[in-house]
């Protein structure tokens, strides 16, 4: 299991057999060149049971790790914790830091996905880290869930046979909670994953060896791939960009297209077409359309390998 910490070109990493985390970090070599170098120690064993995940936030201020029991610990990138939390939620199944670097979800054998902020000082000193909101609507324990790349939206699935779609673009430090916008019957078991596309269009749901794909807007089931590894999927999630839906499972990684992304995105500036009043925001819509109707029949026509 590992992670990047881009600000600093370094990676983190959790290895099994020691049960510990270290730093690997990218220095220059003599010659001109780079390497990753481990860093002096490895982080203290400060949790009791298994590594679940880890994380790094896109600023570069913390490093969150969480284990299969109920504990959560955020800390510096020298490997001091800054704070625990104890998700009370009997056992955790998946924890993530989201893609904006302030927030730090949990979710596992209760019905809900909790959500804290990571906060910090004007001058980048470590402050506290308060709840924030939490996602409740499920009938059963959630497997996981996943951010659009703003944090405005929140996926999740569940052991009650459902995905839900939530509006996190709220003011929770005035008490406002999320809004459920969509809940979805799919498929799912235990290990199921759910990623989302970075512009939030597009949620991925994995069960088992298989991945169903549906439009976030509407709910419709637009792809399903069945036995895509040998045995079961180990992560999910889309690239930076949104074309690609990235996979891995069996010691393989497997890439797909996001063919409903494309979709989806035609069908949104199809509709901003029929509202737009100047013609040169026409002219303009026009011409994505048809970019991107090309790159989506480009897609379409590639073999299958």
């Amino acid at each position: 299991m590992w992670n990047w910490i881009m600000p600093h070109w370094a990676f983190i990493t959790w290895l099994a057999n020691g049960d510990s985390i270290r730093v690997f970090k990218m220095t220059k070599k003599d010659d001109g060149s780079s390497t990753f170098k481990a860093a002096a120690e490895d982080f203290p064993q400060k949790h009791k049971a298994p590594i679940l995940n880890i994380g790094i936030a896109e600023t570069g201020k913390f490093i969150m790790s969480a284990s299969t029991d109920t504990s959560i610990h955020i800390w510096d990138l020298k490997g001091e914790v800054l704070a625990s939390i104890n998700t009370n939620q009997m056992t955790n199944s998946y924890a993530a830091i989201s893609p904006c670097g302030r927030f730090v979800a949990s979710c596992g054998f209760t019905p809900d996905v909790k959500v804290w902020e990571v906060c910090f000082g004007k001058g980048g000193e470590f402050k506290e880290v308060t709840r924030a909101f939490d996602l409740k609507g499920h009938s059963a324990g959630v497997h996981a869930f996943a951010f659009s790349n703003d944090s405005h939206r929140m996926a999740t699935v569940s052991k009650d046979g459902t995905w839900k779609l939530w509006n996190t673009n709220v003011e929770y430090k005035k008490q406002q909670d999320p809004y459920l916008l969509r809940t979805v019957p799919c498929a799912s078991s235990e290990g199921s994953l759910v990623a989302m596309s970075p512009d939030g269009r597009v949620v991925a749901i994995s069960e088992g060896s298989n991945i169903a794909m549906y439009n976030a807007a509407s709910g419709e089931l637009e792809e399903e791939m069945h036995g895509v590894h040998n045995e079961e999927i180990t992560d999910l999630r889309f690239d930076n960009t949104g074309r690609f839906l990235v996979c891995s499972g069996n010691k393989a990684i497997r890439v797909f297209h996001n063919a409903p992304g494309y979709r989806a995105a035609i069908k949104d500036m199809q509709d901003m077409l029929k509202k737009a009043q100047n013609e040169a925001m026409k002219q303009r819509l026009q011409q994505q359309i048809k970019e991107a109707q090309s790159a989506l029949d480009t897609v379409l026509a590639a073999p299958a390998n």
